[in-house]
């Protein structure tokens, strides 16, 4: 038997239902409007800004950020909170101010679609478009990070066996995604953005009686329960032991992850430039406000001293869902539910639209269909393989999630960003430097790109150490940001000695 009671379980059937209605009626309304793959992979709604604003937050905001991370703040502690709550956060909505401008401005100019294609242009490199979308395959492990997190929190809401929930979870979202693409999205994530912040606020307070006597007592009740809870450097952890892995990984990373294809190609969305400064405006204060929840991992611990409900013992993953149940009424704890929810959908919806988009047209068009059919594909067949394309993403991603449920490694964010990690390192130099620097050499920035995946898998599956830390590249992060820093470091080299653009 599980936490929730018996009213929870109830309550929680009929807010799925109803959320599902809700999503298949704009899921329907923005499908449409759909009668080709650009259309499907960067709208043809004239949307306001603010909203694909909200868009935005919602789908950087991940089960990771309400679900995944808070509890491994839960688990650490202040240096979790550091690290996830504060200097990663910062680093990410810097870059995604500086680079959404430069970003945008070119691929609205070549008519980009994909993140790959956007490469492809820029460098004039068929060869290097083929090799983005074939590292986008990588995103599925963020995929199953966020199907792992629905499935914990529906699981423990409906007290249903977490297999059958995941099945019904991926059936659902992957088959209205194979309908409505980047026009419903933006629907949606609007919607999802406004519960979550409202289930931001809710979770960010729940705990605001820890805090009788002061941010002193508070700190005091953490460290009572464990001294190491209270330090700014957890030496027991993988994660959050040094200044090394706290700020300067979590900078780099931060920086760096706005190279996402589900984020950076968002404002592509945006018709009228006029509409950047608050698409900009109205995404970053969301986000801002969404990355503070995972403050609520220290009043987990607090109610969790433990990290035990009952006899039971916690996976990390599953510390959040059991807080929220346990901690709050029906009608508010059911509201909760629905934000970490719609935290979760929001950024699937986005990885399987960029994703399915890139596989599309990226690989299948100009590698199997172009070379084998021998004739243009009408806009109806390619709709019709990008819908076969997440069927098959949707088998995928039920197989490695059950995995992960089953046999996970501490946390399946340690398996989601070692292959997320690996994508962005080999991103961000090509888009920085496309960006700001003039004359770039094409074969500097693909060298460049290929020794960061080089770099970021050879530390990781290493275990390698840096120099002056303890930090080793089991944690994705730090082989993620050396493999970033040696790959920016040889791309300079390798500009200055090849020359200008070739």
């Amino acid at each position: 038997m599980g936490l929730a009671s018996s009213e929870l379980i109830t309550a929680g059937w009929i807010l799925i239902a109803v959320y599902v209605a809700v999503t298949l009626f704009f899921v329907i309304r923005g499908a449409l409007k759909v009668k080709t793959m650009n259309d499907y992979a960067v709208g043809n709604v004239n949307f306001p800004p603010w909203t694909v604003g909200f868009a935005l937050a919602a789908s950087m905001t991940s089960a990771a950020t309400f679900v995944i991370n808070p509890g491994l703040v839960a688990t650490y502690g202040i240096s979790a909170f550091i690290s996830y709550g504060l200097v990663y956060p910062a680093a990410a909505m810097i870059s995604l101010v500086v680079l959404t401008i430069g970003f945008r401005k070119f691929g609205s100019s070549v008519k980009a679609g994909t993140l790959a294609q956007w490469m492809g242009k820029k460098y004039e490199s068929k060869g290097f478009a083929l090799y983005f979308a074939i590292l986008s395959l990588l995103l599925l492990t963020f995929i199953v990070l966020i199907a792992v997190g629905l499935t914990k929190v529906i699981s423990k809401t409906l007290d249903v066996p977490e297999l059958y929930v995941l099945i019904a979870t991926i059936v659902f979202i992957f088959g209205y995604m194979m309908f409505g693409g980047a026009n419903s999205m933006v629907y949606t994530n609007t919607v999802q953005a406004i519960i979550m912040l409202f289930v931001a606020f809710i979770m960010i307070g729940s705990g605001y009686a820890y805090f009788q006597d002061g941010v002193t007592g508070f700190i005091d009740k953490l460290g009572s329960i464990d001294g190491k809870l209270t330090q700014l450097y957890n030496e027991s952890s993988f994660l959050f032991r040094d200044f090394f892995e706290i700020f300067i990984a979590q900078i780099v990373i931060g920086a760096a992850i706005v190279c996402q294809p589900h984020i950076i190609t968002k404002s592509l969305l945006i018709k009228d430039p006029k509409g950047v400064k608050s698409y900009l405006i109205s995404g970053v204060i969301a986000q801002g406000i969404f990355f503070l929840v995972v403050f609520v991992g220290l009043y987990a611990r607090l109610q969790f001293p433990e990290l035990k409900a009952g006899d039971v013992a916690l996976k990390t993953d599953g510390i959040i869902p059991a807080y929220v149940v346990s901690v709050f009424p029906v009608f508010i704890s059911l509201f909760v539910v629905l934000g970490l929810i719609s935290a979760g959908i929001s950024t699937l919806e986005g990885l399987i639209q960029s994703l399915s988009s890139t596989i599309t047209q990226d690989l299948i068009k100009p590698y199997i269909t172009d070379k084998f059919v021998k004739k243009e594909l009408t806009d109806r067949a390619m709709i019709i393989i990008n819908r076969s394309v997440i069927g098959i993403l949707g088998i995928v991603a039920v197989l490695m999630t059950y995995d992960q449920l089953v046999n996970p490694k501490l946390s399946v964010a340690i398996f989601a960003q070692n292959g997320v990690y690996a994508y962005f390192s080999a991103a961000f130099v090509p888009i920085i430097f496309g960006m700001f620097m003039k004359d770039v050499n094409k074969t500097a920035v693909i060298i460049s790109s290929v020794i960061a995946v080089a770099v970021h898998f050879t530390m990781y599956y290493g275990k390698l150490t840096v120099p002056f830390t303890v930090a080793t590249g089991e944690n994705p992060g730090v082989a993620a940001a050396v493999a970033i820093l040696i790959s920016i470091l040889s791309g300079l080299i390798l500009q200055k000695l090849l020359g200008g653009r070739k």
